[in-house]
């Protein structure tokens, strides 16, 4: 009995956000397609990141000479990342200090979604693979671009015979990058999931938000640093390497 209503507790967590829920199909070229839970959360992320940029904008049009409320935000956040690119990439931190910036924002906001009721967009994989495979484009592009044919001769590194190795070393690269993030911030959810469903209900409203901090804010911020500070490697590797 006591494995039953185990049981029962763990798959009364799912409706809390275990999985990915599908909220209502369509059809499109004859192939039906779903609106998911993913979906939504990006979307509301993508509105709030939109709405806070739209209004500093404009608040910046009147920024005063002693920053305060919006506009000292706006100006910490920007400092923070121009000081975390140039940290990583020197002389060539303007080239990518917008990319960085604006991935590192994204993520962050969905990584720590879940505090205000979401399930994360990056506790999706088709999303954290677009962003793996983003960053991978950007690192090989800068690849070409300063190295020329050294990109292609540094995967016969040392010999001709490791190409098969190296070429799977670089295709490795955005797997790990969307893995990583993906891992921990499914990890999270399951683990808040599951508290959920097996605490009684007169705990729920206390006990979790301790839990909150650590696997929400905490363990998504160290999340989105660390993809960040990768991506800044690779390519700072690359560009090393002309």
């Amino acid at each position: 009995m006591e494995l039953v209503s185990t049981a029962g507790a763990i798959a009364a967590s799912s409706d809390m956000g275990f999985m990915i829920k599908g909220l209502f199909s369509y059809e499109l070229f004859g192939q039906e397609l779903w609106i998911t839970t993913t979906h939504v959360s990006v979307l509301i992320v993508d509105l709030v990141l939109l709405i806070f940029f739209l209004a500093t904008k404009r608040k910046m049009k009147k920024a005063s000479q002693v920053p305060k409320g919006l506009q000292n935000v706006a100006e910490l956040i920007v400092e923070m990342l121009d000081n975390m690119v140039k940290g990583s990439l020197g002389g060539n931190a303007h080239k990518f200090a917008n990319y960085v910036g604006c991935i590192f924002i994204f993520i962050l906001v969905s990584n720590i979604s879940g505090v205000f009721g979401l399930r994360p967009p990056t506790a999706d994989y088709g999303v954290t693979l677009p962003l793996g495979l983003l960053s991978f484009c950007i690192i090989q592009f800068n690849n070409v671009k300063h190295n020329k044919f050294g990109a292609v001769k540094s995967l016969m590194d040392p010999i001709p015979l490791f190409l098969p190795v190296n070429i799977i070393g670089e295709i490795a690269v955005p797997i790990s990058l969307s893995l990583r993030l993906f891992g921990n911030v499914l990890s999270g959810t399951v683990m808040m999931a599951l508290v959920y469903g097996l605490l009684p209900i007169f705990l729920k409203f206390g006990f979790p938000a301790v839990l909150h901090v650590y696997f929400d804010l905490f363990a998504g911020a160290i999340q989105t640093y660390v993809f960040c500070m990768l991506t800044m490697t690779y390519v700072n590797d690359k560009i090393s390497d002309a």
